[in-house]
């Protein structure tokens, strides 16, 4: 049977139909960044206790992901994420109206659950339905929905949220999710490549382990672990270190800081480019040096400085993020599958744990207490790196 090619009808409702997808899905989990410091207020709750709301979503999202792509080879692709995007629109818009913070965390914590389901399964879908000489680019439109979902979430948010408060900011982003699920899945085609296989409980711990038994990925996820948590770590706390004295901007303003992560749309196909050229393990270690350099700018008193050392910090890492995934792609040669779901687990959870811990340094040391912390973990990376290196030559 033909696969989709590029310039069909089929073909523009597809990708049209993940990059909304996409969207929905980033703009959703990361919802409550821009607006911790509301929370805050709101609940009457500390920094590190806010900053749950965002560390239990993307907790949860990494269990879930684990599990849910063998679920897909089961049930099949379409199912699995009209359901995602549904519910991640309908949690979205019952988060809204929680009463008190208990309530709220635990739909949140729902709400990674059920996300995962598209992020799990749109890369196999595209691979099966998408004419191999097309794939790059409708990959490419995918991607690109993620980083323009996080994006355009907590812009919305923070606009949102400066004039009619957090609630309107959660509920917002919890429509046009439902808005773009419905779309979704009136438009995207079902799959007629995909070949239901039976759950093999049995052979997914099997591929796990195998995953885990090389020495390198070891390393990469680690590194993975420790710049997604810096990366959190900077972001989870800048909107509270920038609407306090002496900056004190508005919640809106706050939001559009988000815009930076421009910087690693570039910076992840540029570093990418390099590390073919010049090596994957020298390229992320200049990656993670950039990172570090960029978290110690972001000290400077002045405010103009402060965002250009954010934005080098960002840079930093998503170069350093599209070079560590793409070892663990190129140095998985079987279980590809289980070798990215782990990288994925372990980006994921360094963002809860970290994006919660880094609270306690906000709490008792400021936005130096943070810088600190970031700077311990890139250091660790940094050793990591030089470890993955000694580890990739032999």
């Amino acid at each position: 049977m033909t696969r989709i090619q590029q310039g069909t009808p089929e073909y523009r409702r597809v990708t049209l139909a993940l990059f909304l997808g996409a969207l929905a899905v980033y703009a959703s989990l990361y919802v409550t960044q821009p607006i911790l410091p509301l929370l805050s207020d709101h609940f009457g709750i500390s920094p590190a206790h806010a900053s749950l709301s965002v560390s239990v979503a993307t907790m949860s999202l990494a269990l879930s992901q684990v599990l849910v792509g063998p679920l897909a080879d089961s049930l099949g692709r379409k199912p699995i994420m009209t359901f995602a995007m549904l519910g991640a629109g309908v949690i979205g818009v019952a988060a809204a109206f929680a009463p008190t913070f208990g309530p709220f965390l635990a739909l949140r914590f729902l709400h990674g659950l059920v996300m995962a389901g598209l992020p799990a399964t749109a890369m196999a879908y595209l691979a099966e339905e998408i004419d191999v000489r097309h794939l790059g680019a409708a990959m490419g439109l995918y991607i690109a929905g993620n980083s323009v979902g996080g994006l355009s979430g907590r812009i919305i948010a923070g606009t949102v949220a400066d004039f009619w408060g957090w609630r309107a900011a959660v509920g917002s982003i919890g429509v046009l999710s439902l808005a773009c699920a419905l779309w979704f899945t009136r438009t995207l085609p079902p799959s007629r490549h995909f070949r239901a296989q039976p759950l093999q409980p049995r052979r997914l711990v099997g591929s796990l382990l195998h995953a885990l038994s090389d020495p390198l990925l070891r390393s990469l996820y680690l590194i993975a672990f420790l710049t997604m948590g810096s990366f959190v770590a900077l972001y989870n706390y800048v909107s509270y270190h920038l609407m306090a004295p002496p900056y004190g901007l508005s919640a809106a303003l706050v939001g559009w800081i988000f815009v930076l992560y421009l910087a690693g749309t570039f910076s992840s196909a540029w570093m990418g480019r390099l590390s073919d050229r010049y090596g994957r393990a020298p390229m992320l270690a200049l990656s993670l040096a950039i990172q570090l350099a960029g978290a110690a700018v972001s000290l400077a008193g002045g405010l103009l400085v402060k965002i250009a050392g954010i934005a080098v910090f960002t840079f930093g890492f998503f170069g350093a993020h599209s070079i560590a995934s793409g070892w663990v792609g190129q140095r998985a040669v079987q279980d590809k599958g289980a070798a990215s779901a782990l990288y994925l687990f372990t980006y994921y959870l360094g963002s809860s744990i970290a994006g919660t811990t880094a609270g306690l340094c906000w709490m008792r040391f400021g936005w130096p207490g943070v810088v600190g912390f970031i700077g311990c973990l890139l250091t660790a990376a940094l050793g990591m790196a030089a470890l993955a290196r000694r580890q990739g030559s032999r």
